[in-house]
């Protein structure tokens, strides 16, 4: 009981962090900004490009369960309708936990409603998140590749990209760094996630075999995920368009997903604070900060509204799980 209680409680003020840590880099923000001049680009936006950008979330959303059916195993049967309940469900759960965990914690829905065992739908979660991570690198290097950031700071993303792209690819495909990474794993956590490690170590090598000897199925895989942060920073390139202004597509490529991946640092509430900051910082050479904070609101509408949609799905599952429990 008292562990329960300490787990509980280190998670509310892991939370009550983030939310101050958030809070205080806004009130940084709009203290040097010019509060009146960003309240005009929003009064005189483009509205059929602000609406366009908006309802962007729908194609990506639709794409992301397309994917997602894509990467259960044949024997799950499940409906459409149930896959976007789930996507909107851990849309919500994003907004209250740090770098997307909600999309880790949707694991434990498919177990109670997909009929899948925990390790496998964590695995299976997880493969997931981690060709969208591989995803986003891929675009962010192209535009990188093909118009540089800041030449100072080039090499570093460069690098640090290549770096995340080749060890991911690596994880995902070699049974053998597989093997080597979980034992390390195994050796240095404590005794009582061992058992787990090992669980989650054989699903992890269940679902390799099953992507990996089925190559179009992990190619249309691979090709969907691109697709789906490619439609991620053209809502960005929308957002521009809606507050009347203009970047390259190639440049917005690279700048859009930087300041994505700044969001996902596991710092601020749901990448509020730092998204924002990294969109000032990176889109400095084509608009002011006026704009940038303005881009910095719509960017957080792209999380905002599938959490919003998705509550109702969410207590769906939610009360699912309290009738397993009392069964």
């Amino acid at each position: 009981m008292a562990e329960k209680f300490n787990k509980i409680s280190s998670q509310k003020i892991i939370r009550a962090v983030s939310v101050v840590i958030s809070f205080g880099i806004l009130v940084l923000i709009y203290f040097k900004i010019d509060l009146k001049s960003l309240a005009n680009i929003f009064k005189d936006c483009n509205i059929p490009w602000l609406i366009i950008s908006l309802l962007m979330f729908i194609p990506t959303t639709l794409m992301t369960c397309i994917r997602f059916k894509q990467l259960l195993p044949p024997k799950v049967k499940t409906r459409f309708s149930d896959i976007i309940g789930l996507i909107l469900s851990a849309s919500t759960m994003n907004m209250f936990l740090p770098s997307k965990m909600g999309d880790i914690v949707k694991s434990y829905f498919m177990k109670n409603n997909f009929g899948i065992n925990g390790p496998f739908s964590l695995t299976v979660v997880i493969f997931e998140k981690t060709c969208d991570l591989l995803s986003l690198l891929v675009l962010c290097l192209a535009g990188l590749l093909t118009h540089p950031v800041n030449p100072r700071l080039f090499w570093v993303f460069t690098g640090i990209i290549l770096f995340g792209l080749i060890f991911g690819f690596i994880i995902l495909s070699s049974r053998i760094f597989a093997k080597l990474f979980f034992t390390l794993l195994y050796n240095i956590v404590p005794k009582k996630f061992k058992k787990n490690i090992g669980n989650f170590s054989d699903s992890w090598y269940e679902v390799q075999d099953f992507f990996f000897k089925n190559k179009i199925k992990l190619f249309a895989i691979a090709v969907n995920s691109i697709f789906i942060w490619f439609l991620h920073l053209l809502q960005f390139w929308f957002f521009i368009f809606a507050l009347k202004s203009y970047v390259p597509f190639f440049k917005n490529l690279a700048l859009s997903s930087l300041s994505i991946l700044a969001g996902l640092l596991p710092l601020t509430f749901a990448g509020i604070g730092t998204r924002d900051a990294a969109i000032i910082y990176f889109y400095t050479p084509f608009f002011n900060s006026e704009v940038g904070a303005a881009i910095g609101i719509l960017a957080t509408s792209r999380y905002l509204i599938p959490a919003i949609i998705g509550i109702p799905f969410f207590g769906k599952y939610l009360s699912g799980i309290k009738i397993n429990k009392k069964k």
